[in-house]
């Protein structure tokens, strides 16, 4: 089963204020006492610390939509997987008290899963889920989707590429023990896959071998990927078994990209997907929890942010066709926080997050809150 990184401080929460924050939505079963039969709208899952209550456990194949309370005391999250645990869609973070709406394309007929995950961590509360029929897929029946898709694969190869060429260079550093050229190449690395960790978290294990934070670890989970060799850089010297760490970053890495190359995505996808980038800045960048040892926090913020502009340019030209005033929206919002991280720049870098003042996180806190409410639109845009 898929180890997830587990609960962040909600972005509500920093700036001081509960944010209700709508999500595009999927079709879902019921966890602990679910209900037989089919919906032709949204189902409705009820989350709570130990039971994912879901409306009904059937849905026709199509766009299935999820209307997702947390009426627990944890953060939340919840999932569809198909089977071997493929994630088909995902809302994340959600804090006790909040609504999340996650719309899923399934095409396919067969059975399915959903999960409430209290905690964010560990296999999950889960209950069976049936798809009846069968639905062309979005990116066949639709021109502009197939080409949005298309955009955005391209986007995926040049980063992944990218990734794996940056990430070769950065073992070889840590390898030969150069800590300070190492350190200057590991938040540069790791911009790489900060713009594609939607489609990073599609396979699995992958995600978390390679950014798993040692404050998410689960019992018997090994300490690996970029974070561990970000606290030998920067916190505890080296270890004995860096060389082993790195070699199994090059390696996963490897694996991720040759998966990529086979991933269908569809535009629900990227539409979920910018949002979710969006959820990483609020959950991880924001709060400096992503980069504890090197604080270079907000190098990951641009490229989540590049990464969320990414899915929306591919999917722009569908969005002007449906909802032109969205499209003016988010590049307003879009422009506001990118203007926000440009006063923080040093060199071709940034500043590190420590050096931020309270002001300045709230300042980012509130951008990116303004930014969430268009992008939690875009999934329900490109639905219709």
């Amino acid at each position: 089963m898929t180890v997830r990184k587990s609960p962040k401080t909600p972005l509500a929460v920093l700036a001081g204020a509960a944010v209700l924050v709508t999500l595009a939505a999927c079709d879902s079963r019921g966890s602990t006492g679910n209900e037989t039969g089919t919906t032709p709208g949204p189902v409705k899952v009820e989350a709570s610390d130990t039971a994912c209550n879901v409306s009904v456990n059937t849905a026709a194949a199509g766009n299935v939509t999820f209307e997702i309370t947390n009426k627990g005391t944890k953060v939340t999250e919840f999932y569809l997987y198909a089977e071997g645990d493929r994630i088909m869609g995902e809302v994340e973070n959600i804090a006790p008290g909040l609504n999340r709406r996650l719309i899923v394309e399934v095409a396919d007929a067969g059975k399915y899963q959903t999960a409430c995950k209290p905690g964010m961590a560990g296999d999950g509360i889960r209950g069976d889920f049936t798809v009846t029929g069968g639905a062309p897929k979005q990116s066949d029946a639709n021109a502009q989707k197939a080409q949005a898709t298309k955009s955005y694969a391209d986007y995926i190869a040049n980063n992944t590429a990218a990734l794996e060429e940056e990430t070769g260079k950065f073992v070889d550093l840590v390898k030969a023990g150069k800590v300070d050229e190492a350190k200057a190449a590991y938040a540069r690395t790791r911009t790489y896959y900060e713009r594609i960790e939607p489609v990073a978290e599609k396979f699995g294990d992958l995600d978390p071998a390679i950014d798993v934070r040692e404050a998410d670890l689960e019992p018997g989970q090994e300490f690996t990927g970029f974070h561990r060799l970000e606290k030998d850089l920067y916190v505890s010297g080296l270890q004995a078994d860096s060389t082993k760490i790195a070699d199994k970053l090059l390696t996963d890495v490897k694996d991720l990209v040759a998966k990529s190359k086979t991933l269908q995505l569809t535009a629900l996808d990227l539409a979920n997907g910018a949002k979710g980038l969006l959820d990483e800045v609020a959950t991880g960048k924001i709060t400096g929890e992503e980069e504890t040892f090197s604080h270079t926090d907000l190098w990951d913020f641009q490229a989540n942010v590049d990464g969320s502009k990414g899915a929306i340019t591919a999917l722009r030209p569908l969005l002007q066709q449906r909802d032109a005033a969205l499209v003016s929206t988010l590049d307003k919002e879009f422009t506001n926080v990118q203007g926000l991280l440009d006063k923080t720049r040093v060199g071709d870098g940034f500043k590190l997050y420590n050096e931020l003042s309270q002001d300045q996180v709230k300042e980012f806190a509130s951008a990116v809150d303004a930014l969430s409410e268009p992008l939690s639109k875009v999934a329900e845009v490109v639905s219709q």
